[in-house]
């Protein structure tokens, strides 16, 4: 086999030329006649040091990056591939604080395994929940989710157990498992990290929601932005269905799963589940009333689980390990972990997974290390563009639903991007409703309207036209669109609007003094 070298095939490493580096070091390697084999394992998160490059040792990986080009000599100039010393060397890559601090349920294999090797996948615990589902009766295993305290990672977070117990009890002749993968706010990526780098676990989970439910047919909904998953997702479903963990007749069960790929519409709102369905469905991405429930009658008129990426692909470590040994992580009625994803005006970006509890003062300065441009971290924007902004009295507050709720924020998707204290909050105020101006399906006026008219009352305000008056204006605005929008696009858009005029209304020109908010 000869030394074994790792260099990482996710899209930030591939952004970053880490198959230039993986050539090269081919290439140099034959030059030199000393045997490598070059393994392409998924990224470990730590963006800033991508291409990080791995060989593997008798002691265990040890860790080398960023590695451009112009390092590949030098690299064998000093037997890297025998763990040899070099500007660039970081460690055994277990040991590096950022993957030390960590608590890696969802993403344990991350990094670590070719993704496209289902004997890796197998070999690191891969498969062992849905042995063990393939025992179990459908109602036990949508207890064993419940018991968990899983809740929707997409945003939401509805508990995923309620959901699939709903889609259970639900006669149908025919019912769907959906994976919403259209990943689309901003600062996330841990969907597309897990469906490039350990597409076997999203396959394994939706195989087990569709035992739980009596569900034979799946779909991944795959945001079109994302070329090399739709690759990476298609290879791994042959692979499945070759080695007969998906398919008919699963690993001789008599039960049955087939599943597929969708490239999504490029639309913000098919996000939302339910445009989401009308999407798959063909038509044009417009939210639908509710009710009835996707659950009850969903894609195609039947009873659909619609998950997001993490929620399903989370579902194998909780069949596998149990219910209460997830559950033991997180605080209050925030169960498990999340991978959280870092973004923004930070030293150090990329993927951490910690159990709920965590500050954001930790995230930003234990894990990103502060500001990139060294100056004071002004607000950070949680859950992607619809969550609230934070500012720094609440840093210490801990990432919790329910405490995040407390604050009308809310934790979502787990992106976090941070902006230093040169940033106009009355712009990315407007920018919110921009944004939403322009991803809106349409189909109510509160989000259609409310969108459009809030930047032009957002522009008087900093003009200071009437201000009192169109702050006031501003905020029944915004009160109309939480109370009467059909979906969250409209319903979540004021909170990063009010939080910014209410933490920094002097970025508005507004006297604090003569405002109450």
């Amino acid at each position: 086999m000869g030394f074994k070298i790792f260099v990482p095939i996710d899209s930030t490493s591939l952004s970053l030329g880490a198959d230039d580096v993986a050539d090269l070091i081919a290439a140099t390697a034959k030059k030199r006649n000393i045997d490598v084999t070059i393994i392409r394992n998924g990224s470990r998160g730590m963006f800033w040091l991508e291409p990080l490059v791995e060989v593997q040792t008798d002691d265990g990986r040890l860790a080398y990056g960023p590695i451009e080009m112009n390092d590949v000599d030098s690299l064998f100039d000093c037997e890297f591939y025998l763990g040899g010393q070099h500007p660039k060397y970081l460690g055994p890559t277990e040991e590096l604080t950022w993957l030390k601090k960590q608590e890696r349920l969802t993403f344990a294999r991350t990094g670590i395994t070719d993704p496209l090797s289902i004997d890796d996948y197998i070999a690191h615990d891969g498969f062992n929940g849905l042995l063990k589902s393939l025992k179990m009766t459908n109602q036990q295993i949508v207890d064993e989710v419940k018991e968990s305290g899983l809740r929707g990672r997409g945003g939401a977070a509805f508990p995923t157990g309620i959901k699939w117990q709903t889609v259970l009890d639900v006669e149908s002749d025919q019912k769907y498992i959906v994976c919403n993968a259209d990943e689309g706010d901003s600062g996330t990526y841990s969907d597309r990290m897990a469906m490039e780098n350990d597409p076997f676990m999203l396959i394994e989970g939706m195989v087990i929601a569709g035992l739980a439910v009596n569900a034979d047919h799946g779909y991944i909904y795959l945001r079109s932005e994302y070329p090399h998953a739709l690759v990476t997702l298609n290879k791994a479903i042959k692979i499945a269905e070759e080695n007969n963990y998906l398919g008919k007749n699963i690993l001789n069960s008599g039960k049955n799963f087939n599943l597929e790929v969708r490239r999504a519409a490029g639309a913000y709102i098919c996000g939302e589940e339910t445009s989401l369905l009308e999407s798959l469905e063909g038509k044009r991405g417009l939210v639908r009333y509710k009710p009835p429930l996707p659950a009850i009658k969903g894609l195609f008129g039947k009873p659909t689980v619609v998950n997001n990426v993490i929620s399903l692909a989370t579902i194998p470590i909780i069949m596998s390990k149990g219910a209460k040994y997830y559950a033991n992580f997180g605080v209050g009625r925030s169960k498990g972990t999340l991978p959280i994803q870092l973004a923004g005006n930070l030293k150090n970006t990329g993927l951490i997974e910690k159990a709920f509890g965590i500050t954001l003062r930790e995230l930003l300065y234990d894990f990103g290390g502060g500001s990139a441009s060294g100056k004071k971290i002004k607000a950070v924007q949680v859950g992607g563009p619809l969550g609230a902004f934070i500012a720094e009295e609440h840093f210490d507050i801990e990432l919790d639903y329910e405490a995040y709720s407390k604050l009308n924020a809310v934790v979502g998707h787990g992106g976090i991007v941070a902006f230093d204290e040169t940033v106009n909050m009355a712009e990315m105020a407007r920018y919110s409703f921009e944004f939403c101006a322009i991803e809106s399906c349409g189909k109510c006026t509160p989000c259609r309207i409310g969108s459009t008219r809030g930047m032009e009352v957002i522009d008087k305000i900093t003009a200071n036209d009437e201000q009192a008056k169109n702050v006031q204006l501003l905020e029944n605005l915004c009160d109309t669109m939480v109370n009467g929008s059909l979906c969250a696009m409209g319903g979540m858009t004021p909170f990063p609007v009010m939080s910014a005029l209410k933490y920094f209304p002097k970025d508005f020109g507004v006297d604090t003094n003569a405002s109450d908010t």
